[in-house]
């Protein structure tokens, strides 16, 4: 395939026309791409593995959310890369090539949807599908500088989508243009066109921020001068989200391990937030992919397969606990946010990593990242990940998380604050 004139970002290239020409539907004449995760019709779902392509056949049908898209108007121009079986954020695949980030091509894309993320960065089409579990719409949203939504959890439909772990599972999606990202949304969620409702509050969760290696007023004080000029000063409030999730979510302790404290990067209740939603995760992933792993034995890359290993021989202790916790930081995240109040927080903690960075060093930002993730993962939350512009020949982002059910507030927010976030990075710059 050359890869040069699509930045490694497809599986494969076909053309599935939408149901309807008609110039009244909301998506007449874009293109989109789907994650090899989703089932089309008469394609083998290869879920980024050629192990999985050999031992599975054909798809007799094609997920609801790709048929929901196709009626919608658009045209699907083909199957994208992923991470294999969906197990990293990193954006590489040994058997298929890492595709290359449009915005910083020595910097990893970001995964697990991969290609669907530089499919859209590179201008190859003008939205795409991917999902999130852990992150895997989020992170590649941010390292190459494109929207990233992360629905309610099961505000979409995943059948036909290859799970990975149910209590996480969303199906996320990708644009340039935060009119063509509203769009989507409103398809994929069957929302009517609403008005603007203003921010009763935005929360800055100031210690997050802090975890950032990107200054302050490149990523928070944008958004903070963008928020005053659209919807006044009185809607900013600012907190410091770790102690707040400490004191409110009691089941944490467990996972408050004395290694958390120790660790000298992080905050001690994201960090325990990630320990509880990785632990259900590995245990979900098991109960789903166990036997195939086991029987197979598939041929997997550096660090995904240590993790579908360890995964494997999870057992079902602790899972209670995480069930717990995820009962509790729900109930304590919409009480704090309640109807038409905003998290705002970094996407990742930093710059994309660079291509072929060692194991440990990605080990350890992925650790500081999967706690501002494990935020809207346990919780359900519906999530946004903004770009901000470049600092340092590197993407910046931004996200702004909404309680659960509040997407189509979430997808107008966005929309209407795009323009002004962008004329703030100017000026900061």
């Amino acid at each position: 395939m050359e890869r040069s004139s699509d930045y490694g970002a497809f599986m494969e290239k076909f053309v599935l026309k939408p149901s309807s020409s008609s110039h009244e539907l909301p998506l007449n004449g874009l293109t989109f791409a789907v994650k090899d995760i989703f089932d089309v019709n008469g394609f083998v779902t290869g879920f980024g593995n050629p192990d999985w392509a050999r031992t599975h056949s054909a798809a007799t049908s094609t997920a609801p959310a790709v048929l929901a898209i196709l009626r919608g108007g658009a045209t699907c121009v083909g199957k994208t890369v992923m991470d294999e079986m969906a197990y990293s954020l990193d954006g590489d695949n040994k058997h298929y090539g890492t595709p290359t980030n449009p915005c910083a091509p020595d910097r990893v894309p970001g995964g697990s949807s991969s290609g669907s993320a530089v499919a859209v960065g590179a201008k190859l089409v003008d939205f795409s599908l991917g999902t999130d579990t852990g992150g895997s719409v989020r992170v590649p949203a941010s390292y190459c500088s494109i929207l990233g939504f992360r629905p309610s959890h099961d505000a979409v439909s995943t059948a036909g989508v290859i799970p990975m772990a149910q209590s996480f599972d969303t199906v996320g999606w990708f644009a340039r243009d935060p009119v063509i990202l509203n769009r989507v949304g409103r398809i994929l969620l069957q929302l009517p066109d609403v008005d603007l409702v203003r921010p009763r509050q935005i929360f800055i969760a100031e210690d997050c921020f802090q975890l950032s290696s990107i200054p302050n007023n490149r990523v928070s004080q944008v958004l903070v001068k963008s928020v005053e000029k659209l919807f006044g000063g009185d809607v900013v409030k600012h907190l410091i989200l770790g102690d707040y999730v400490e004191n409110k979510v009691p089941s944490l302790s467990h996972f408050i391990s004395k290694e958390i404290k120790k660790q000298d990067y992080g905050i001690a209740s994201l960090a325990a937030l990630s320990s509880a939603m990785r632990l259900l995760q590995r245990y979900e992933f098991k109960n789903n992919h166990g036997e195939w792993v086991t029987t197979v034995k598939p041929d997997l890359g550096p660090g995904i397969s240590e993790r579908v290993w360890e995964a494997i021989q999870t057992t079902g202790e602790s899972i209670g606990i995480c069930y717990s916790v995820k009962a509790e930081i729900i109930a304590t995240l919409t009480t704090l946010l309640e109807d038409f109040g905003i998290l705002a927080i970094p996407t990742v903690p930093g710059s994309p990593p660079k291509l072929n960075t060692d194991p440990t060093t990605l080990e350890i930002f992925g650790a500081e990242a999967s706690s501002l993730l494990s935020i809207a993962g346990l919780s359900g939350f519906c999530q946004v990940s903004i770009p901000l512009g470049m600092y340092n020949d590197v993407p910046v982002a931004i996200s702004l998380l909404a309680k659960h059910g509040s997407d189509g507030f979430l997808l107008n927010v966005v929309e209407t604050l795009y323009d002004t976030l962008q004329e703030q990075i100017a000026i900061s710059e």
